[in-house]
């Protein structure tokens, strides 16, 4: 009696997996890091991821020897337009999310991030002039109608989530158009958002405001903030370099459910029951897109055949 041929393993894909999933593990405990902090504001925090996740790239870049798109991008002024919109709407995007944590407002964060997919989907839409599918219309059905309800139930827009949705959503879109790969790209970003949080450091430090250097744990964490945008997203780029946008896409959600997860179980932050169903309602909407992702997936691979 013959066995069935064992499945065959294409070893860059598992390998892939293994970025991907360190990457979004990473991502999803951010808050956890972030808690750390005691009594520093979500300013003063931003303005050190920006000083030493450059410096941070700085060394890494040589010890890759990835300068030449660096160079390339520097050297086109005209180019570097969009580059600076990336950084600003990063820097946003980053600034909001570490005030969320600050605030125990990890559940708007995380609903924020369950939103960006379909905000990309809108965004295709009206700015890109993307034919959606039916049901990548319905799931952005699906989120407005969830938001709606927060707005009409709580009195109240969720615009903390709004923020980090559609600032991530934009830089994702602006980022496509950008001719750098993950690792030169944020450095370029953050050299360029470089100048305006030196001055702001400055300014902290000549004004007697500056957490930097009194405490030695609080000074440590400021340094390793930087370290800590690097890495997952180093680990991100190595993922995508090996993994289709399917399965990309797929484990994208695992950041946003492990900071639901840790909103709940670790920071206790109150659910109520008009949350719950917005989440609900979103949760719908990225099965439908999921769904309707991998299906147009499947179809293209079809025709290629």
């Amino acid at each position: 009696m013959s066995s069935l041929p064992a499945p065959v393993r294409d070893p860059e894909a598992v390998k892939g997996v293994g970025f991907g999933l360190t990457a979004y593990l990473m991502w999803g405990c951010f808050p956890l890091f972030f808690a750390l902090f005691q009594d520093v504001p979500a300013f003063e925090i931003l303005i050190h991821r920006i000083l030493w996740s450059c410096l941070f790239l700085v060394g890494l870049i040589s010890l890759l020897r990835r300068w030449p798109p660096v160079v390339a991008a520097l050297s086109e002024p005209k180019r570097l337009g969009r580059v600076l919109g990336c950084a600003l709407l990063i820097g946003l995007n980053w600034g909001v999310y570490i005030y969320a944590v600050e605030t125990q407002q990890v559940l708007q964060a995380s609903l924020g991030y369950f939103l960006t997919p379909l905000v990309n989907v809108a965004l295709g839409m009206l700015v890109l002039r993307e034919v959606m599918a039916r049901l990548q219309l319905i799931a952005l059905g699906l989120a407005t109608l969830a938001i709606g309800i927060q707005f009409a139930l709580l009195g109240e827009m969720p615009w903390l989530s709004l923020i980090l949705a559609f600032s991530f959503g934009t830089y994702g879109l602006f980022r496509k158009q950008v001719p750098l790969d993950g690792l030169s790209g944020l450095f370029v970003e953050t050299l360029l958002l470089l100048p305006l949080a030196l001055l702001a450091f400055s300014w902290l430090s000549l004004t007697g405001l500056s957490h930097f250097a009194i405490e030695p744990t609080t000074t440590a964490l400021l340094i390793a903030s930087g370290v800590i945008t690097a890495l997952p997203l180093m680990a991100f780029a190595g993922a995508a370099r090996r993994l289709r946008l399917a399965t990309l896409g797929f484990l994208m959600y695992i950041n946003p459910s492990i900071q639901f997860f840790i909103a709940l179980s670790i920071f206790h932050e109150p659910l109520s029951t008009v949350q719950l169903v917005s989440f609900l309602l979103i949760w719908i909407g990225l099965a439908l897109y999921s769904y309707s992702a991998w299906h147009q997936s499947h179809k293209r691979l079809a025709a290629v055949r």
